[in-house]
């Protein structure tokens, strides 16, 4: 479809001066107040071979389907997509499509891998700042599930260093306007229920080669705080105190690490966080963020859109510090209809909006119901 159709399909001048009513003005401190007017994201897998004048088109056509932010992959774990100085570096898109962007109103929050670390020079040189099962398995040596499962331990100083740098120098990028985190967890101790026959596994219990982290960190400060050596805890599943301590290292990566360096310079924390917290332990109800996305990606947990209104719902009502939700939808397990539907559902239910995951999957048909879903929300 060209510009010209698209531009009929989705009402181009009624739409973008709608959408140019809900973009919110400036950063809003965590805490205070939720954004006054709904926010669409979407959420944009690494692209270095489009040109510019095929992004101008993309994120024309985004804005005027009402699209406020895009979330760029720029950094997946091996190498950076930006003019990184502590990272392998593949291209410098980031800055490349900033300005392309900004020119139609867009927002743009750099998305990153945050605990995933798959860089060879690092897995060799600092083994012991990843994450070890309860068998005493390094992620480096037996990752759980996948072999990109090589998760950074965030009991480890050097790892908060080695994140905050990146972090640091995303936060000085001219235009940038948020950084938006990914992966900032342990692995998951239990799947989806959805996901689990693709790794012919059957996950009924916390089983120990997937239940992190048990390295001599994790080991010597839960035993300094409680005078208990956790690989002696008869079922850490169990454990209230274990499981709280797992809590509160993530949440002080994000709201003691991050959130001041990103806040330091004017800009936005977002993060993509799981529905089901406690098998990932992220208990992310307790950060200080700008935004959260719930990846409510019902197909994973076998229900349905009905279930991600009540997660919707459930979600809003939990924020500590009142962040404002956002719906993370997958729309690959839904049909156009079922798009439109689930946008409805997550603003009905108290969303401030939605992130559409990903663009790449989103078909004329789906844009059509979703510039319909958003303009039915104003």
């Amino acid at each position: 479809m060209n510009r010209r159709e698209f531009t009929k399909v989705v009402g181009l001048s009624g739409l973008t001066i709608a959408a140019t009513k809900i973009l919110p003005h400036g950063p809003f401190a965590y805490g205070t107040e939720k954004p006054k007017k709904l926010k669409q994201w979407t959420w944009m897998s690494t692209d270095t071979n489009s040109s510019a004048d095929e992004f101008k088109q993309l994120f024309a056509d985004m804005r005027a389907a009402g699209i406020d932010a895009i979330l760029p992959m720029i950094y997946d774990s091996r190498q950076a997509y930006f003019a990184s100085k502590h990272l392998p570096v593949g291209q410098p898109w980031l800055e490349e499509i900033i300005p392309l962007a900004k020119e139609v109103g867009l927002e743009v929050h750099a998305w990153l891998e945050t605990m995933p670390c798959n860089i060879e020079s690092i897995v060799q040189n600092h083994p012991d700042w990843f994450v070890v099962n309860r068998l005493g398995q390094s992620s480096t040596v037996k990752p759980a599930y996948v072999s990109y499962y090589k998760f950074l331990c965030p009991s480890h100083p050097e790892v908060w260093e080695f994140i905050a740098e990146t972090v640091r120098e995303l936060s000085d990028i001219d235009g940038l306007d948020g950084v938006h985190l990914d992966y900032i967890r342990y692995p998951d101790v239990i799947l989806p229920v959805g996901l689990q026959p693709r790794y012919h596994i059957v996950q009924d219990k916390e089983y120990p080669q997937f239940d992190y982290c048990y390295c001599d960190v994790c080991r010597h400060d839960f035993e300094k705080e409680t005078g208990i050596d956790p690989l002696k805890i008869k079922d850490p599943s169990d454990d209230a105190g274990w499981n709280r301590f797992r809590y509160n290292r993530i949440t002080h990566i994000v709201n003691d690490i991050v959130l001041p360096v990103v806040h330091k310079k004017k800009k936005l924390l977002t993060a993509a966080v799981f529905p089901n917290w406690k098998d990932v332990r992220q208990q992310w109800s307790h950060w200080k963020l700008d935004g959260a996305m719930p990846m409510l990606y019902a197909g994973y947990y076998d229900h349905g859109i009905d279930w991600i209104g009540k997660n919707t719902r459930e979600e809003s009502e939990s924020q500590l510090y009142h962040s404002p939700i956002y719906s993370g939808l997958a729309v690959g397990q839904l049909s156009s209809d079922e798009l439109a539907k689930a946008v409805s559902v997550s603003i009905e239910s108290g969303a401030s909006g939605v992130s559409l995951f990903n663009s790449q999957s989103m078909t004329e048909a789906k844009w059509q119901s979703f510039s319909k879903a958003v303009r039915a929300s104003l």
